[in-house]
């Protein structure tokens, strides 16, 4: 079937398969940007160029059809190939130019003290109500291609709608912005990390859900301090929430009572043979798969023996046992504490 295309077109191929000099050839091109400008689909530009071919051929001199039929298919293969240059380089600097703006207008939309004036009529444009409420998601996806980057963006655009969110790729940081109340986008993202980049070479944090212009910066940093805490703590779950992890910065707002909670109940440990490492490996396994020995056996690589040895090891130089309540929770805070401290190897700033 005969795509549609305007007469312009159509004319203007005509033109080029009457002159076929090489000075000729090399402005052709721009009939093809012409035709991306017009968001035609490349179907129709090589349409018209082939019914033009189909017109100039019909009125040559019968006697003379076959000789004019090869030379102008010879032109016809030259102009085709040369308004397809154009149309795909036009189109490919179309796309660019769209990225780019995107990922201005995300960075203008996420800053510390963003100019609502200078943002309001961009923000139309992709969708976005300043005043309402939005989640920023940050994923951490060193190696991703922009054009997967792209795909991404289309299917959550596709399942969610376009202007519920907002992707773009930054650097090696994939910054999705979410309608407040959406469900379901960071398992999406997830699903399609997980096909565009090997496992434990992403991770995704999820910031709270805020409203206004200074909630999206602070739904940032919130999810950037997950993934900056993930990587102090050794945390590998493919999907953070910031709101799960309230506590770290409680514990690192008072850097002395956790400091001094780390060395009471811990520091007996660097008595040990071996030193405290393993003893707080072996916690902090355990306190991972839920006290459960046998899967902190596995994981360790060792015999469940080996793991009640080095509890009640820890039991008899610190007085504290994970078996018993009222001690649990003193221990895991006090592990999570040397974690964020890096002790004892050094103190993390």
């Amino acid at each position: 079937m005969s795509e549609t295309h305007p007469t312009w077109l159509t004319d203007a191929c005509a033109e080029l398969l009457h002159t076929s000099s090489g000075r000729h050839l090399a402005e052709v091109s721009a009939l093809g940007a012409c035709a991306a400008s017009a968001s035609l689909t490349s179907a129709a530009t090589v349409d018209a160029l082939l019914q033009a071919a189909a017109d100039h051929w019909a009125a040559t001199d019968p006697a003379d059809a076959h000789e004019h039929g090869l030379a102008i298919l010879a032109t016809l293969r030259q102009v085709t190939a040369a308004v397809l240059d154009g149309y795909h380089r036009s189109a490919r600097d179309e796309a660019t130019h769209r990225e780019t703006e995107r990922a201005a207008f995300v960075d203008d939309l996420l800053a510390a003290h963003p100019d609502p004036g200078h943002l309001a009529a961009r923000a139309q444009r992709y969708g976005i109500r300043l005043s309402g409420q939005h989640t920023v998601i940050a994923a951490r996806t060193t190696g991703l291609p922009p054009a997967a980057a792209y795909a991404v963006d289309d299917v959550l655009a596709q399942r969610f709608g376009a202007a519920n969110t907002l992707t773009t790729l930054r650097d090696d940081e994939l910054i999705c912005v979410v309608a407040g109340g959406l469900r379901g986008v960071p398992a999406e993202l997830a699903r399609h990390l997980h096909t565009h980049l090997p496992a434990g070479s992403w991770q995704i944090a999820v910031g709270r859900t805020h409203t206004g212009l200074g909630g999206l910066a602070t739904s940032l940093a919130e999810a950037r301090n997950a993934l900056h805490l993930a990587d102090r703590l050794g945390f590998t779950t493919p999907v953070l929430h910031a709101a799960d992890l309230l506590v770290f910065p409680v514990l690192l707002r008072d850097r002395d009572a956790i400091t001094d909670l780390v060395t009471t109940v811990l520091g007996p440990l660097t008595q040990a043979r071996g030193g405290a490492q393993p003893y707080l490996d072996t916690l902090a396994v355990l306190f991972d798969n839920e006290g459960n020995h046998t899967a902190t056996a596995r994981q360790l690589h060792v015999s469940v023996r080996a793991v009640t040895y080095r509890l009640d090891r820890i039991h008899a130089l610190t007085g504290y046992h994970p078996g018993e309540p009222t001690q649990r929770f003193t221990l895991h805070t006090a592990v999570l504490g040397a974690r964020l401290l890096g002790w004892p190897g050094g103190t993390n700033r």
